[in-house]
């Protein structure tokens, strides 16, 4: 069931812009206490390049180094897509490969591996496949429109989801609907995101940001070292890294250089491009 907000959010409609480069490409602007960051390529139905990473992973790194930024939104611009996922025009011209250290630090988006103490809510303001599911993963809370998807449909792409759904999805939702989602591909709807408890809300479209901020405000009430000291200890983090993921990080790195070397993940990129379907040969 859509759930409608009606507590009215604190926060000023118009902020402060903090300036994370990116060519514009990521928009953060501070409301009060709340980091709202915008990835505003809706052209490109907010895929992921070189400049989103930088400017999501810069905007995180701000809301960690100020007291003044007690909670982060992450949202899309435009009213189709959250995040469709790694731009692969970006991709095919390895401009994702980068060897910025940064970029290594923070994962895909800037943000999948960038663990901040503050707490971070993905607010998904239309369809989030591939990457844009990786995000909401990434994120403590999710509101969602209820026009909203979810999934990780790489396998029908011939890929896999590196940026941590494969191992990260499981631990979130019922374990035998994970695995249906990852190995099939199918996608999830709001609703059903909801049922399975991947997202907190479900709201209609014009909805989200406030009940993004209407839940940012339930917790910037609260103290804010405590909330901070609580999420590390939730999340195991512990100077910016979770442990206990390592090993799954090191499993999707290795797995990952074995699956790109396959005919079958070059002809499933290759059909992509073409528009036709793919032709596997298993090899």
């Amino acid at each position: 069931m859509t759930m409608a907000i009606d507590a009215n959010p604190t926060f000023e409609m118009s902020g402060t812009n903090v300036d994370v480069g990116g060519d514009g490409a990521v928009i953060a602007e501070q409301r009060g206490r709340v980091l709202l960051i915008t990835l505003n390529r809706p052209d490109a139905r907010n895929a992921v390049n070189l400049a989103v990473m930088i400017g999501v992973g810069e905007a995180l790194r701000y809301a960690e180094s100020t007291d003044d930024v007690w909670c982060v939104i992450i949202t899309g611009s435009g009213d189709r897509a959250f995040c469709a996922g790694a731009d692969l025009k970006a991709a095919a011209a390895g401009e994702l490969n980068t060897d910025d250290e940064r970029i290594r630090a923070w994962g895909f988006a800037g943000y999948v591996t960038h663990h901040i103490s503050k707490p971070t809510i993905a607010a998904v303001n239309g369809f989030a496949l591939g990457g844009g599911t990786e995000i909401t993963l990434a994120s403590d809370l999710a509101v969602a429109a209820d026009g909203a998807t979810f999934g990780l449909p790489e396998v029908r792409r011939g890929i896999f989801a590196g940026a941590g759904g494969a191992f990260r999805l499981p631990r979130q939702i019922p374990d035998k609907i994970a695995m249906e989602a990852i190995l099939t591909g199918a996608p999830l709807s709001a609703h059903r995101a909801h049922e399975l408890g991947l997202v907190n809300r479900v709201v209609p479209f014009d909805e989200v940001l406030p009940a993004a901020f209407a839940l940012a405000d339930e917790i910037i009430a609260n103290a804010p070292i405590a909330v901070q000291v609580s999420k590390r200890i939730a999340r195991g983090i512990t100077a910016g890294v979770v442990d206990r993921e390592a090993a799954d990080w090191e499993r999707t790195a290795r797995e990952g250089e074995t699956l790109m070397a396959s005919a079958d993940a070059q002809e499933g990129m290759r059909a992509f491009a073409e528009k036709r379907a793919p032709r596997w040969e298993g090899r």
